[in-house]
C-alpha cells in the first residue's frame, strides 16, 4: 500500500488515480497529522509526501514516521512545487528515496515508485 499525502485535492486525486490504475493499493491523507496517523496505522510500503502542508509540514511527517520502529525503513518520494525546498538539507533529501518536482507526470511517478519498491532492502 502507498500513502499519498498532499493538501491540494486535485493533485492528490491525480496521484491516487495513476497509482490505482497501475494496480497499487493506495491510502490518502490531506495534512500532516492525518499522514502520521495513517502511516502508523497502515504501515505503507511507500510514502508519497508533499512538503508544503498547513500545520505539520512534510519534513516533520517524515521525521516522525522514520523515528518509529514500525515505519523507520519507509521509502519516501518527496513531491514539491519548488526545485529544492529551501529548508531541505542534503541529508534530509538523502534519507528520502526520491525527490520529484511538480508538475509530476504519470510516467515519471510510476517509474519512481516502481524503482523504490523494487530496490533491495538496505539500499
Amino acid at each position: 500500500m502507498i500513502l499519498v499525502v498532499d493538501d491540494f485535492g486535485p493533485a492528490r486525486e491525480l496521484y491516487v488515480n495513476v497509482l490505482q490504475t497501475a494496480g497499487y493499493r493506495v491510502e490518502e491523507a490531506a495534512n500532516g497529522e492525518e499522514a502520521v496517523e495513517k502511516g502508523l496505522k497502515f504501515q505503507p510500503k511507500l510514502l508519497l509526501m508533499d512538503l508544503l502542508l498547513p500545520g505539520m509540514d512534510g519534513w516533520e511527517v517524515i521525521r516522525r514516521l522514520k523515528g518509529d520502529e514500525r515505519t523507520s525503513g519507509l521509502p519516501v518520494v518527496v513531491i514539491t512545487g519548488a526545485p529544492r525546498d529551501a529548508r531541505a538539507s542534503e541529508a534530509q533529501i538523502a534519507e528520502c528515496g526520491a525527490y520529484l518536482t511538480k508538475p509530476i507526470f504519470p510516467d515519471a511517478l510510476l517509474r519512481t515508485v516502481s524503482d523504490l519498491l523494487n530496490r533491495p532492502t538496505g539500499s
